[in-house]
Order: C-alpha cells, then sequence, then structure tokens
C-alpha cells in the first residue's frame, strides 16, 4: 500500500493472499493496492490502451515522435506517411529515400533520418531481428533496439507497452510520469527514480497498466495510446 503523510512518503508492505488459479483483474488489484492510485482509476475509466501490431511502425512512429510536441510530431508523421503513398514504407524504401526529400517534404532532422536509417539498414541486413523479440525478456528487448542510432531506454521501453503488450514495465525517466507521481502522492518535488520504484513497488506485475493511468490523468495525455 503507498500512502503519503504530512509530504513523506510511505510504503506499507502488504502480506500476499493465497490466490486461487483463476485470472485476476489488474485494475480491481491496482485499485486494492494503492488507494491514491485508486481514485485516479475512478477518474479516469476504462483502461484501453491501443497495442500496435506492426513493431516496425512502432519503432519509426517513436524516433519521429521523440523531443517533439504531439501536434508538430503528428503533423511530420502525417507527411512521412504520405510521402510513402498513404502506407507505411518497408526498410528498404526508407534506405533508398534521398535524405534531402525527407528533409525538404518530410520534416525530419538530420538526426533522425539517420536514426530511421540505422534502423531500416539493422532490419535489413539482418542484425536486427523483429521477430524475435517477442520471445525476449524485458531487459534483452531493451538492450537490443539499444544498439540502433537514437533508441535509448525511454523508447525501448515504450515499445515494450505499447507494441509488445508489456504488462510490467515503468519508464522512470519519463517526464509524464515523474509529474503524475509529484501531483497524485503530493511530493515537495519531481520524484528520482528511487522514489518512483519505491511508490510502484505494490503495483507489479502490472505497472504498465498503473502508468497508463498515471499519463492520463495529465490533462496533456488524453490522446495518448
Amino acid at each position: 500500500m503507498v500512502s503519503v503523510k504530512w509530504g513523506i512518503l510511505i510504503i506499507v508492505k502488504i502480506s500476499p493472499k493465497k490466490i486461487k488459479s483463476v485470472s485476476i483483474d489488474p485494475i480491481k488489484y491496482l485499485s486494492n493496492v494503492d488507494a491514491q492510485l485508486a481514485r485516479v482509476i475512478k477518474a479516469v475509466g476504462q483502461y484501453s490502451i491501443k497495442v500496435r501490431n506492426n513493431a516496425f511502425q512502432s519503432l519509426v512512429e517513436s524516433v519521429i515522435f521523440q523531443q517533439l510536441a504531439g501536434t508538430a510530431a503528428t503533423v511530420i508523421y502525417g507527411r512521412f506517411i504520405k510521402y510513402y503513398n498513404e502506407a507505411m514504407p518497408i526498410p528498404i524504401q526508407i534506405l533508398s529515400s534521398p535524405d534531402t526529400e525527407l528533409k525538404s517534404k518530410v520534416g525530419l532532422s538530420s538526426k533522425k533520418i539517420e536514426y530511421l536509417k540505422d534502423l531500416s539498414s539493422k532490419i535489413e541486413d539482418g542484425r536486427l531481428n523483429l521477430d524475435i523479440l517477442p520471445s525476449m525478456t524485458d531487459e534483452e528487448v531493451i538492450s537490443t533496439l539499444q544498439q540502433v542510432k537514437g533508441i535509448g531506454r525511454w523508447t525501448a521501453e515504450m515499445f515494450l507497452i505499447f507494441c509488445l503488450g508489456r504488462e510490467d514495465v515503468l519508464p522512470v525517466t519519463d517526464l509524464g510520469i515523474r509529474k503524475a507521481m509529484q501531483k497524485i502522492y503530493s511530493l515537495p518535488e519531481l520524484p528520482k527514480p528511487a522514489t518512483m520504484l519505491a511508490i510502484g513497488q505494490p503495483w507489479k506485475p502490472y505497472r504498465s497498466i498503473a502508468t497508463w493511468y498515471l499519463w492520463k490523468s495529465l490533462s496533456k495525455f488524453t490522446s495518448i495510446g
């Protein structure tokens, strides 16, 4: 159980009960172990995450959306799809696209073009096999994706949540999650990773679901997956 009293974070361990071999409702579970999160869940409503099944598309989207405001990123992504005749390109198409056109017609920066072409190159020559990622552990997926230029831990964690549908990911470097935690738990400052992990400990093994609710609790993230 997580609670905050007089600005002090208190983590209370709850002894797990014996669970019968039946499916657990993650929403009820999270509501039971965290009263503050339960209020967020009630306010946000039904859990309705949108999981993307196309791994390459998910990574391309992540690279394009990096460090951009949602509206600007959406416009550039729309131009990107339009450039390839309203369809997600395959890696070889991206590799054969002139950098000058990706800059002038799509609006991609030189760095993002480099990242997209490095991703496409690694897939095309077999150094990155997206088909085996679902069989890997979370940390193995993160380590594998970080071999691509421009893909760091945060991008890999977004891939785990929104493409592979992993339910126990807590992105502690995400500014939105930090702001949501500060607000919900009345913390005096933005929480550091250690504090975030402590708050999220009772949420296991459903930290991704709790994360989604934290995003949804912020007005600027209402349109997120």
